[in-house]
């Protein structure tokens, strides 16, 4: 994975510390696998960032901040990735869940159209909630999963290819060697 381009848009973990609208936070800030950019922090962060993007709820970014913590993943990304379900992205995104819940659960699809009121959100509860719900939970759960080994797999595919390129050039630098050893010796 380009470490380098991740690291470039981190944020500074020590200007985070010393920001002083933080400071309520305490010593969560502190611990290093938060802001380390290895292979197991983002591969969990992914996790963590794409799920909560399939959920439906307010402050997305707050929960996946928190599970970030939680199970000591790369903050700054996990919350950067709830950014998959934006403004524009977000009806398109949860009717495909909702689809995935009503088929998986056997419902019919409700053809309804959207109307501000409490009246409204409790008659369409049911019929619309509990299928949007289910399903999120589905896609968030197979994407965030498909999301991880994605991100294992090539940071370990890169990780082969450097270690081959570095044993081609310690071969190459030997062959080199032995060639003048034996002109010297001629």
């Amino acid at each position: 994975m380009p470490k380098d381009f991740i690291k470039k848009w981190m944020p500074n973990p020590h200007k985070l510390r010393e920001n002083k609208s933080l400071h309520f936070l305490g010593d969560i800030l502190h611990e290093p696998n938060l802001w380390h950019i290895n292979r197991h922090a983002v591969a969990k962060a992914v996790l963590v960032g794409v799920f909560c993007s399939f959920i439906p709820m307010p402050f997305q970014m707050v929960v996946a901040a928190f599970i970030a913590v939680w199970v000591n993943c790369n903050l700054p990304l996990a919350v950067a990735l709830v950014w998959i379900s934006n403004p524009v992205t977000m009806p398109p995104i949860f009717y495909f869940n909702y689809l995935v819940g009503a088929h998986i659960l056997g419902m019919p699809k409700v053809h309804f159209e959207f109307e501000l009121s409490f009246a409204w959100l409790g008659e369409k509860l049911y019929q619309i909630g509990l299928p949007l719900y289910f399903g999120s939970f589905i896609c968030g759960l197979f994407f965030s999963v498909l999301g991880y080994v994605v991100v294992e797999y090539l940071w370990r595919r890169k990780i082969r290819h450097d270690w081959r390129k570095r044993q081609e050039k310690r071969a190459a630098r030997r062959a080199s060697g032995m060639a003048c050893q034996n002109t010297k010796a001629q």
